[in-house]
């Protein structure tokens, strides 16, 4: 490669890295923060466009256990690997009372992914084994890629961690089917996923707590294009629970997105 090449491609990295860089969003952002009391980080990226808005940046590229947000791969995972074959099949309740009643019963992973439901998952995660959750958690560049945890238990309080700016890189390959499963069992978590919808508007996302961080992730598809969101706030208990989806909303509809 001649050196006129060579600076010609360097410039062009040079430009795409800066097409990248986020846009740090201050007043509007902030104040939508503290109307919540809550500390915390939002990424919002249109998906026609390459920057990312964010509120704290520093705190967006800080990883954490991704708790139950990890209910996205882990579904995948189970349906590749045939720990379980549909969405619609059931996995029976082994009868042991959890805290919240909603689990209390048998489920599929269409209803478990809709409450949250911990045991469900602990049990595909089981089937799946520690060595093929590894083979597609690297496969899929998953975060830092960490299991030193139980199998069951590793993305709850081990050492599997995440970034929100990472959790909107990897929801973007899913939208776009190009994570390394199959395409249509990125189809079916998708639409597992779905938890608004409206004539204007689809939102597709998981929320988790562990560790005292508290998540949501996700899309929002409209008819004009689709925007990709990651928060995690500082979350002491459950009462704080619903400041996670608040706060999304509010961003949402102060960027204009939704009414």
């Amino acid at each position: 490669m001649n050196k006129i090449n060579s600076i010609s491609l360097l410039v062009i990295i040079l430009l795409g890295f800066q097409t990248c860089k986020p846009k740090q969003i201050s007043e509007e952002w902030n104040q939508i923060f503290k109307n919540h009391e809550a500390q915390g980080t939002f990424v919002l990226k249109k998906k026609s466009k390459k920057d990312l808005l964010v509120h704290n940046i520093s705190r967006s590229e800080t990883t954490f256990v991704p708790a139950s947000t990890f209910k996205i791969m882990n579904s995948m995972i189970a349906l590749q690997t045939s720990a379980i074959n549909h969405i619609a099949d059931t996995i029976k309740w082994d009868g042991v009372e959890r805290s919240f009643r909603s689990w209390n019963r048998d489920h599929t992973m269409k209803s478990a992914f809709s409450v949250s439901c911990v045991w469900f998952y602990q049990e595909l995660a089981r089937r799946i084994c520690e060595s093929a959750m590894q083979e597609w958690l690297n496969k899929s560049n998953y975060g830092n890629k960490k299991i030193e945890k139980a199998i069951d238990r590793f993305w709850l309080d081990g050492n599997l961690a995440i970034s929100a700016k990472e959790q909107v890189a990897f929801l973007e390959k899913l939208i776009d089917n190009r994570l390394p499963f199959k395409t249509d069992i990125q189809e079916s978590v998708k639409k597992i996923m779905i938890t608004d919808s409206t004539d204007a508007y689809t939102i597709h996302s998981k929320t988790g707590w562990s560790n005292k961080i508290g998540w949501n992730i996700g899309y929002i598809e409209t008819d004009k294009d689709i925007w990709i969101f990651a928060m995690n706030i500082d979350m002491e208990n459950l009462k704080d629970a619903k400041k996670r989806t608040l706060i999304t909303y509010d961003i949402l509809r102060e960027q204009g997105i939704i009414e």
